[in-house]
């Protein structure tokens, strides 16, 4: 069974500010998500909850609602930018 999967604001912001290039290739990977929300690849985050998927310098961080059978994305950025916590 597919999984619903939610861009939450804060990616979706994130996703205005990526090179349509770049949004062209991470999107297909993002919504396959959808039917695999554990996929090969894929890391639980160790200093908040959620999980993780590599897309070349890009990192997607998001949670999974199994009882709902929901996936939100919260984050997509850079490596170098993705784990750095606001101030």
């Amino acid at each position: 069974m597919a999984y619903k999967l939610i861009i939450k604001p804060s990616a979706q912001k994130d996703l205005d500010k990526l090179p349509d290039k770049e949004v062209i290739r991470l999107a297909p990977k993002i919504f396959l998500l959808s039917q695999d929300p554990r996929t090969i690849g894929t890391q639980k985050l160790t200093e908040q909850e959620g999980y993780r998927i590599r897309i070349g310098n890009y990192r997607v961080l998001y949670e999974i609602d199994d009882s709902a059978k929901s996936i939100f994305v919260f984050r997509i950025k850079h490596r170098k930018e993705v784990y750095k916590k606001k101030k």
